[in-house]
């Protein structure tokens, strides 16, 4: 579902002095990232100088992806007026936040001019909340009875899945409990949907909360604005969980695709297994029993004609319904077959179906146990009978399914990026409005921020690890770049350490990562620092930038934990958690310097060590030029940490007047 883009002009894109910088900064770092692997590693004392070197390879690589993503920056241009008789849902959705809260979000959203239909998605079931959403005409969604308690909910991904299947608007308004909408958010953004193939419009998240100061790094004003504006601009910006408007067609569009694609893979998974079984079975019954050889041949040219209609891609019913018709009748001409060697199998049948009937979404099987059945001596009715309730389990006219077909996707912890990713590589297009039409509660202490800031991270870590972009079919070599480029930011916690650990090791024990400081050095990185650095400054426009990178280094700890979280989780299925983040202040008691420990076994570190060197000096044990340079590194880390101590000591912004 690839579509060419309008011709009609969207905004404006970066001039050609912006590129120039670009470019120059993009040259500056290739040369001297090359120049540092080719010719100035101290390999006398790889175990630090290799880990830097990656290190600053990764910080190079990062700049090219920012430079890329600047690349198309995109200012777009007012959304023409909303279609004609566009049908809206507003979804709110809500956990465990306080009613009061979900209620003036509602009640805002009754006021949005555009008209629509506002909902109350209600995860946490409260009759309170129903009852004070029925009172003021709101409506109120909580799961349907099909989501039953051995169902996996999915959390927010299950709540708005639910939702879609409750509604019918043509376009949906998705909001966050704490996000009061503006009046006129849909005349400002349905516009865009004048375009057949516009499948999201994002706006910015914006914080009415937060002091100038912005201790806790809340407003990330360099990634709602110059960053979204550049994913933009190459057609990958992308859903952010909140404020945006999606459209019902893409979205069940999405839905249908996964669940056929999933139906696809559970029948060629259970055809797979089926002909081992009837292999095997047939192995069992000898050559003394020709009508029961006969009907295991029938089933495995059942097996053949099934594969085969899948590669011609026949409807998945008639498959399933065909190959279930032929499988039945081989059962009926050996139901005489000896009693005794199928109660075994009848067993493990029973198991298996009362498996299958609790699986949440009936088309997924586990490898291992399919390979354990296929692998088993069956008798030869036990064979056919478990290759029909396998059959049976994957039927797409299953009625008794938890909505069986998932637009929001549930691969991760959040489910914004990977929905949105599947929808451009399904040809669907998205656009970012940069204008604040929602405001919403930044958490108002460290303990939620950092709750927060893990599970996006875990989010995003596990949709690289299931859904690299790099092998998803569909998306442009742009829209790949623009989704890596976010997952890969993560990845600097990893980065941070050997940025912390070089000037120490320097400083303490005198051992240099590379070669020696030359002329050569300086005159390749300080260019190349002082481009990167022109080019923020230009691309923010006075937009403050230096909260994002302190952050970017100063969690490390956390961003290490979600890399290896996540790759627990995906990789050996070891439990993640989820937790909604607090909307309201949270009694944090004492200072929580517990939070940031790692931070501050960090800065101790660094001071100890600048000590150390600054003694080496005087005693003439290092260099003066190693000194200066590294007890300037120090100072810069310094710097950077620095922020933790605002956010442990912040206690929520207390407006004038208070």
């Amino acid at each position: 579902m690839r579509h060419q883009l309008p011709d009609t002009p969207k905004g404006k894109y970066p001039s050609p002095w912006l590129r120039l910088l670009i470019l120059c900064t993009a040259l500056l770092g290739i040369n001297y990232i090359l120049w540092r692997w080719l010719a100035s590693i101290n390999w006398e004392a790889w175990w630090i100088a290799v880990p830097l070197v990656v290190a600053e390879t990764y910080s190079v690589i990062d700049s090219l992806l920012f430079g890329l993503t600047m690349w198309k920056v995109l200012r777009r241009n007012p959304a023409p007026p909303p279609p004609d008789d566009a049908t809206v849902d507003v979804f709110i959705t809500t956990y465990n936040e306080p009613v009061d809260m979900v209620l003036e979000t509602a009640e805002a959203a009754q006021r949005i001019r555009f008209p629509h239909s506002t909902w109350i998605l209600d995860d946490g079931d409260r009759h309170e909340l129903a009852a004070a959403a029925a009172e003021r005409g709101i409506g109120y969604i909580t799961r349907s009875a099909s989501w039953t308690a051995d169902k996996p909910r999915h959390a927010k991904a299950g709540n708005l899945n639910n939702a879609l299947f409750e509604t019918d608007g043509e376009y949906i308004l998705v909001l966050d409990a704490d996000q009061v909408p503006e009046p006129d958010i849909l005349d400002k953004t349905l516009g865009y949907f004048r375009d057949p193939y516009m499948a999201l419009v994002q706006t910015p998240q914006y914080f009415h909360n937060v002091p100038f100061s912005d201790p806790l790094g809340s407003q990330a004003p360099l990634f709602y604005g110059p960053i979204q504006q550049g994913k933009d601009g190459w057609n990958a910006a992308y859903f952010c969980g909140s404020n945006a408007v999606l459209r019902r067609e893409a979205l069940m569009q999405l839905g249908v695709r996964g669940y056929v694609r999933a139906v696809e893979d559970g029948i060629k998974r259970t055809l797979y297994a089926a002909r081992k079984m009837i292999r095997a079975a047939r192995k069992q019954a000898g050559s003394d029993q020709p009508e029961v050889a006969a009907a295991l041949e029938s089933v495995l040219q059942a097996v053949r004609d099934a594969r085969r209609q899948l590669r011609d891609k026949r409807e998945l019913a008639d498959i399933t319904f065909g190959f279930q018709q032929r499988v039945d009748a081989a059962a009926r001409t050996i139901v005489d077959s000896d009693v005794t060697a199928m109660r075994a199998d009848l067993e493990i049948i029973a198991a298996l179906g009362e498996n299958l009937e609790n699986t949440a979404t009936a088309v997924v099987f586990d490898d291992d146990a399919l390979e354990s059945l296929a692998g088993r001596e069956w008798s030869p009715l036990g064979a056919i009978e478990s290759i029909s309730a396998m059959i049976r389990a994957v039927d797409v006219g299953r009625d008794d399914e938890a909505q069986p077909m998932l637009p929001m996707a549930t691969i991760s912890v959040t489910e914004d990026m990977a929905t949105c990713m599947r929808l451009h590589a399904m040809g669907w297009r998205s656009a970012y409005h940069h204008e604040v039409l929602a405001r919403g509660l930044a958490p108002d202490d460290v303990r939620t921020m950092l709750t927060q800031r893990l599970r996006w991270a875990q989010g995003t870590v596990q949709v690289m690890l299931r859904e690299n972009p790099f092998v998803q079919k569909g998306l442009s070599i742009g829209q790949k770049l623009m989704y890596w480029s976010t997952m890969y930011s993560y990845l600097a916690g990893f980065a941070a350490l050997a940025y912390f650990a070089a000037p120490a090791i320097y400083l303490i024990f005198g051992v240099l990562p590379v070669s020696a400081y030359s002329w050569d050095f300086f005159g390749r990185l300080i260019p190349f620092l002082l481009l990167n650095q022109l080019m923020f400054i230009v691309i923010s426009r006075g937009t403050p930038t230096w909260r994002g990178q302190q952050y970017s280094l100063a969690l490390f700890p956390v961003w290490i934990r979600a890399c290896y979280t996540a790759f627990l989780n995906v990789v050996f299925d070891r439990p993640l958690g989820f937790a909604v983040t607090p909307k309201t202040r949270q009694d944090v008691g004492a200072i929580p310097w517990h939070l940031v420990k790692w931070q501050l076994v960090v800065i101790v570190v660094l001071v100890i060590a600048s000590i150390i060197g600054i003694v080496q000096l005087y005693f003439g044990a290092i260099s003066v030029l190693g000194v200066g340079v590294n007890v300037f590194w120090v100072l810069f880390d310094l710097l950077i940490l620095s922020v933790v101590f605002q956010a442990v000591r912040y206690r929520g912004h207390q407006p004038e007047g208070e």
